[in-house]
């Protein structure tokens, strides 16, 4: 005697079928997609390797770029940050001083800058070692202008009772470096200057501006032999592991 079922039992029947054959035909369009991507093609070359070689060199340059390396030699003046704490791109971690690259900045009266050029010498003395240490330099610039005309608020004496006050102007002075690595100076310290004004043949301005930085920060770059050595280990050792697999 024949079974009998109900219609919408065969009804959910037929939708399973329809539902199974969309599947197989979709397997089919992406297994046609894989073949077309991976014929003929090594497996360095596939695009799925090839995106997660990318992902593996940023990762390395990342790793070799974690050690970051100051573009001048020095001792740590200040330092703001600790053993294990993070830090964001930017922040500023710590300033360091070369002190065998130090200069003075003496600030002259504008009535001694009449004779003063670049290039006279001059005798300093710190009081860090008195008299009996004599240091020599030679002027390497004049300001361009005193520092109250480049304060926050300059003093403006145009109105009520005018007082004149005798301005300073920032002079420059190049120190010798062997005196420097004899006797090491510091941030910040009290100096008494004298220049030597008999020869006024130099220059009150510089001739021409610096080219160039001071100090420059090279970007460290990962050697490719590395990255390519790295890469060429990983897919050797995945690719030998899906033939055991197999």
């Amino acid at each position: 005697m024949p079974a009998l079922t109900s219609k919408e039992t065969l009804g959910n029947a037929a939708a399973s079928v329809a539902t199974a054959q969309a599947a197989l035909a979709e397997a089919r369009e992406k297994l046609a997609s894989n073949r077309m991507l991976t014929d003929r093609t090594k497996v360095e070359d596939h695009p799925i390797v090839q995106r997660a070689v990318g992902r593996v060199r940023e990762a390395y340059l990342a790793l070799k770029r974690v050690e970051i390396t100051a573009s001048v030699s020095g001792y740590v003046a200040k330092r703001s940050v600790q053993i294990g704490q993070r830090v964001a791109p930017g922040a500023p971690l710590m300033a360091i001083v070369p002190l065998d690259q130090v200069w003075v900045d003496a600030n002259f009266k504008e009535v001694q800058l009449r004779n003063m050029r670049i290039g006279q010498p001059v005798r300093l003395m710190a009081d860090m070692y008195g008299e009996r240490v004599e240091f020599r330099g030679r002027v390497a610039g004049l300001a361009a202008g005193t520092g109250g005309a480049f304060a926050l608020l300059p003093p403006q004496n145009a109105t009520g009772n005018w007082i004149k006050v005798v301005q300073r102007l920032p002079v420059r002075i190049a120190l010798d470096a062997k005196q420097l690595e004899e006797h090491p100076l510091r941030i910040g310290l009290s100096m008494r200057a004298e220049v030597e004004v008999r020869d006024t043949s130099g220059r009150q301005l510089a001739a021409a501006p610096r080219l160039g930085t001071a100090y420059s920060v090279a970007t460290p770059e990962v050697p490719s032999d590395e990255a390519n050595a790295r890469v060429r280990a990983i897919i050797a050792a995945n690719l030998g592991a899906a033939l055991r697999g197999r």
